[in-house]
């Protein structure tokens, strides 16, 4: 029986989405300082507030008003209309240092068996829907939203638009678990004041939408052509469905640090162990553990051995190996294996201890801001050159202006290379049946 499915996305001056990009950028640039900063920071926005908290240690200083008003002006609130501006907006930082009894479990004598974080479980999902392995309707909805704001920022059309906005995105799925055609997209931008009745200026920003914004996401590189037909089988556009969206940003909603983790990770899909990720240092597991989990179920994904994959890895803290893998294929598995066959399979392939997993991905690095807006999971993982304020092998300088700076090439979104399909294929003893296998989609 076919089914309707439905996810959403915000845009990068939702408020939650400023507090979850305020501690990043605080995170990527502790780390800046010290690669061995241990953080959890949170952000709390509203009208001409910015508030930080959280615990922090680390062997650097961090202008935590500097950091602050520069990612809210990247983002854009640069007005005084907007009633949340860079420049004249408050910044104040409650942040102290680390609890004893939380680092006393994390750090040990011994680098290599250094404790969780904390206890919980963490999640992990690829389904062959999408090239990325990715859930169509999220990545449909943060596509919408990137090329929303991408107007935004070039200025040339559709002037009046400003920062906060949403989508929603209902896909139709037929009896075999196959995309058939979009039924709804939801579309809630905020405004400058416009002329008209509330009518006439929805009617306008729905005809710029369809005549601006859609063809942009439909020439989007990141949709092959299937999913780009399902645009042509008729589909319901709801824009600012109660009228007008004039007030918005952390002057009309207060905005949380790990408030949009469905945002964030696969749009309802899977599941989700609760945890935040943004503001968290790589020692947290509700972070590099959910990253971890990501990164085996692609590899898993794409190497042929499931249509779809679940990974759930859970922890103590202050316990090195985590104390439960399970994974779930959906009746999809390729290999002639029970689902618990196999996890037993990915413990052996897969070092799980915090440790490994930061190592593995290079989670001590600045590398988080990116992640904090559309999406943690299907984006390109891509190396980066970056400037840090400490010196070790992996380190050059460059001198700038008479004076030297430190650069670092890392990697960012690490956990999304498909750096594992062959040493999967090999360990499970499978072989895809051909390219175009290994390569499918299901829409």
């Amino acid at each position: 029986m076919g089914y309707l499915f439905t996810s959403e996305s915000v845009s990068e001056g939702h408020p939650d989405k400023i507090a979850d990009q305020i501690s990043d950028a605080l995170l990527d640039e502790f780390l800046r300082h010290d690669p061995e900063s241990k953080v959890a920071c949170e952000t709390m926005v509203t009208t001409g507030l910015i508030i930080c908290g959280g615990e922090v240690k680390t062997e650097g200083y961090v202008d935590i008003q500097k950091v602050a008003r520069e990612t809210v002006r990247q983002i854009g609130y640069v007005k005084a209309d907007y009633k949340f501006e860079a420049e004249s907006c408050g910044v104040i930082s409650c942040i102290h240092e680390q609890s004893p009894d939380i680092s006393m479990g994390v750090e040990r004598e011994d680098i290599e068996n250094q404790g969780a974080g904390d206890q919980g479980m963490m999640f992990g999902y690829a389904v062959n829907e999408m090239e990325n392995f990715m859930p169509l309707p999220v990545e449909l909805a943060h596509v919408l939203l990137k090329e929303l704001a991408a107007i935004r920022h070039e200025g040339r059309h559709m002037s009046y638009l400003r920062p906060d906005s949403k989508a929603q995105v209902t896909v139709e799925y037929d009896d075999n678990n196959v995309a058939s055609r979009i039924d709804t997209i939801v579309i809630s931008t905020q405004h400058d004041p416009m002329e008209g009745t509330d009518a006439q200026i929805q009617k306008r920003i729905k005809e710029d939408l369809i005549k601006i914004l859609i063809p942009r996401v439909r020439k989007a590189t990141s949709l092959p052509e299937r999913v780009r037909l399902l645009f042509d089988n008729g589909f319901r556009l709801l824009v600012n469905p109660t009228g007008k969206f004039i007030v918005g940003g952390p002057h009309g909603d207060t905005g949380l640090t790990g408030r949009k983790i469905i945002v964030d990770t696969y749009g309802g899909r899977g599941a989700h162990g609760g945890g935040a990720f943004s503001g968290k240092d790589a020692s947290k597991v509700d972070r590099s553990a959910a990253y971890a989990a990501r990164h085996i179920a692609k590899n898993m994904v794409a190497a042929g051995i499931a249509g779809e994959m679940l990974v759930q890895v859970a922890y103590a803290i202050g316990v090195p190996d985590p104390v439960g893998l399970y994974i779930n294929t959906f009746g999809t598995a390729a290999v002639d294996m029970s689902d618990d066959k196999i996890a037993a399979k990915v413990l052996e392939l897969f070092d799980l201890r915090p440790y490994s997993i930061i190592k593995r991905l290079g989670l001590k690095n600045p590398v988080f801001q990116k992640t904090a807006t559309y999406g943690h999971f299907g984006r390109s993982p891509y190396k980066a050159e970056v400037e840090v304020y400490y010196t070790d092998e992996d380190t050059y300088a460059k001198v700038i202006n008479g004076s030297p700076h430190h650069y670092k090439t890392v990697e960012m979104f690490a956990w999304e290379k498909l750096d594992e399909v062959e040493r999967i294929r090999k360990a499970f003893n499978f072989e895809a049946a051909s390219e175009e296998k290994y390569n499918s989609v299901k829409v």
